[in-house]
């Protein structure tokens, strides 16, 4: 294996690794704003109340694209255990 194929290797699972996690986070930041802006709104400032919604909102975002997940991460899967002998060499 040469050091660009292992460069590559990881590049390619950093990369499957922020396309994985982007979603997630991005629906985490716009429940936080959304939570925040509700609590400046209405003058609440409890701890529950800012993290149960955004946990809600995380878990239906994981529910909703974890098909999509599980097919990327597997796609990722396959194209590194299937090409297996190339990296031996």
């Amino acid at each position: 294996m040469t050091p660009d194929s292992a460069a590559q290797l990881i590049r390619e699972m950093f990369m499957t690794a922020f396309w994985l996690s982007a979603p997630l986070l991005a629906i985490g930041f716009i429940a936080g704003i959304i939570v925040s802006l509700v609590q400046i709104v209405t003058s609440i400032q409890d701890t529950g109340f800012s993290a149960v919604p955004r946990l809600l909102a995380f878990l239906g975002g994981l529910i909703f694209l974890m098909p999509w997940m599980m097919q990327k991460s597997m796609f990722y899967a396959v194209s590194l255990l299937g090409n297996l002998s190339r990296y031996g060499r």
